[in-house]
């Protein structure tokens, strides 16, 4: 498993991200929807935790395949979606992603939001993360993949007119006022042999990135959602997951039928039921040939086909 602590400073309160939080995954979804890929939310209703009170949990599949680097695509369906599950009771909340192809795959983020500048050691009461696991992303000057580059969302030239906050300037989250901090706790663990670490490092690289992307849209969007009150962006945010729902539908039906398995085909010789099982197949006994009759027999070794049915 990897573990990394990441640490995400704003020129914004805790409560007004409440807010800004919502907006912001909203209209991102939107705007990465697109090809038959995007986000679409199959559940987004209230919840209430023993602990934490009211909040809001929400289901959403991914549909992410192109994405994904060429040696995992091999391995994976045509249309492949990792699910996640999000329990929303701000200012903490968990994420969840699975996969049911990948039944190894798990990866779970936490998140607190306080308002200080990231200097929280403990945040989420279990022991301070170990300082090498601990990662600051600047919102002003980490790079970002171009893609995702948009002038009018470089915070170092942002300047709200309703707040009157911004530019950013190097240093800025030492001497910014307001200031808060995501902290988010990211768990990821694959534990397939020879997969392991090329995957959970790939997964940590692209959540820096959508962190990054997302948070910088959330301050250079201030000025489209400060103002608003929670019962005004639920509804934007409905009309939002009503759009981004209907687009992934429609890209998937002017596309045509899409095939259900890789065109990639890789056999695995069944010579270590240990190595399948950690990867999730099931194995099957095979009776012993001296008591079978002499039509059946079995070559060796068995190959079986790694895609699933």
């Amino acid at each position: 498993m990897l573990l990394k602590e990441y640490r995400i400073c704003m020129p914004l309160t805790v409560e007004e991200y409440k807010i800004g939080q919502l907006y912001m995954i909203s209209k991102h979804s939107l705007e990465q929807s697109g090809g038959g890929e995007g986000v679409e939310v199959v559940r987004n209703e209230p919840d209430t935790h023993p602990l934490y009170g009211q909040g809001q949990v929400t289901e959403k599949r991914i549909y992410l395949t192109s994405k994904l680097p060429s040696w995992m695509r091999k391995f994976v369906p045509m249309i492949f979606y990792v699910t996640e599950k999000a329990w929303n009771f701000y200012p903490y909340t968990v994420t969840e992603y699975s996969c049911s192809f990948l039944p190894k795959l798990q990866v779970k983020i936490e998140t607190r939001f306080e308002n200080d500048n990231g200097s929280n050691e403990n945040v989420f009461g279990d022991g301070p993360t170990p300082r090498d696991s601990v990662c600051f992303l600047d919102i002003l000057s980490d790079p970002i993949p171009d893609k995702h580059y948009k002038k009018t969302e470089d915070l170092s030239s942002w300047v709200s007119k309703r707040t009157g906050r911004g530019p950013l300037v190097d240093g800025w989250r030492n001497s910014a006022r307001p200031i808060m901090c995501s902290y988010k706790k990211v768990q990821c663990s694959f534990e397939v042999y020879g997969f392991q670490t090329r995957t959970e490092e790939f997964i940590h690289r692209n959540i820096r990135d959508v962190l990054l992307v997302g948070h910088r849209q959330a301050v250079a969007w201030t000025d489209e959602w400060h103002g608003m009150s929670l019962e005004e962006v639920r509804e934007f945010e409905r009309k939002l997951q009503q759009e981004t729902n209907s687009k992934l539908k429609c890209d998937r039906t002017d596309s045509g039928p899409v095939p259900l398995r890789p065109s990639f085909s890789r056999s695995l010789s069944v010579t270590d039921e240990s190595s399948l099982k950690k990867m999730g197949l099931k194995t099957v006994s095979i009776p012993d040939c001296s008591s079978c009759p002499s039509s059946y027999s079995v070559k060796s070794p068995m190959r079986l086909n790694s895609n699933p049915e």
